[in-house]
């Protein structure tokens, strides 16, 4: 009996989410990955966080919070 197990999709689930305090707020992520997960590239753990940022910005409401996600975003662009 052969059993392979092959995972054609790698997706890493990353969630973004801002934290701190009124001067000295970042966004920090979470990460959960399938089971059969080695290793991460590191280009696709930065589009991971862009992904990430992204969806944090369509529920992102203060303009503070706004302008921190958006540096973010820019810092992870200029590393991939």
């Amino acid at each position: 009996m052969n059993m392979n197990i092959s995972i054609t999709d790698y997706q890493l689930i990353c969630e973004a989410k801002i934290c701190g305090c009124i001067d000295n707020k970042r966004v920090v992520y979470v990460f959960s990955e399938p089971v059969h997960s080695l290793c991460i590239d590191r280009k696709q753990l930065l589009l991971s966080q862009i992904q990430a940022c992204r969806n944090l910005l369509k529920y992102t409401t203060d303009k503070i919070e706004l302008l921190i996600v958006e540096k973010e975003i820019d810092i992870l662009s200029t590393l991939c």
